[in-house]
């Protein structure tokens, strides 16, 4: 995942940052509690595509803050 694209995106719910989780191909939105997968190297921003996150689910250490 390019750094500069992850620098710009934002969850399109929240409007807040994302964390890149790379051993899922997904970027997490803490505060919409969703997970928008990466397809071919391409984030698929729509909600109706994102994985909802379940209540007890921890985001991993290797992840990357997209401020």
């Amino acid at each position: 995942m390019d750094s500069k694209l992850l620098n710009i995106l934002v969850c399109p719910v929240t409007k807040g940052p994302l964390i890149f989780d790379k051993k899922n191909s997904e970027l997490i939105s803490k505060s919409a509690r969703l997970a928008y997968p990466i397809r071919d190297g391409i984030p698929v921003m729509l909600q109706e595509e994102a994985r909802k996150l379940g209540p007890d689910e921890k985001i991993g250490s290797d992840e990357k803050m997209a401020e």
